[in-house]
């Protein structure tokens, strides 16, 4: 290899001999823009979304209605406020396998009282989705909005 062939790879040139620090550094540029035009719908959505008071005294009828239920611990009741099939599963798709498949299991008395006593936290997802969550310890359960009203749509968990 010639004097000058070491010069060259040690200028750091492209095949056309045009510097590639100008194109790594407008590479550089695209990817921080790409990178705050992926965050903007994040940090827009961190902003607590807060319920219209039409929708608030709606959820307050329904969820004194639904904790009514849970003190009288009547599965069929909160049932019939459930949507159904229950978090779209066929198995679950009537009052008496929700009483016996998930009312059970998730609504012990532990969860009863956390719900009856718990603050509901209002939300609007990316699809305009209008829901209401309770954190009781590992589980969130969620009523959203429905063109019936609200219904107890799911219960996930809290990580």
């Amino acid at each position: 290899m010639t004097q000058q062939n070491t010069m060259d790879l040690d200028r750091s040139e492209n095949l056309i001999g045009q510097s590639t620090e100008p194109a790594v550094g407008f590479l550089l540029r695209i990817v921080f823009a790409t990178a705050l035009v992926s965050l903007a719908p994040a940090v827009a959505q961190a902003k607590n979304a807060v319920a219209s008071p039409a929708l608030q005294k709606e959820f307050d009828g329904f969820i004194e209605k639904f904790r009514a239920a849970l003190r009288a611990n009547d599965p069929a009741a909160v049932a019939a406020m459930t949507r159904l099939p229950f978090m779209n599963d066929n198995g679950i798709r009537d009052a008496a396998q929700f009483g016996a498949k998930t009312y059970r299991t998730s609504f012990t008395p532990k969860n009863r009282a956390c719900i009856q006593r718990g603050k509901a936290v209002y939300d609007r997802d990316g699809y305009k989705n209008e829901s209401y969550f309770v954190f009781c310890g590992d589980l969130i359960f969620v009523f959203t909005k429905t063109p019936a009203g609200f219904l107890f749509t799911d219960i996930s968990v809290n990580d």
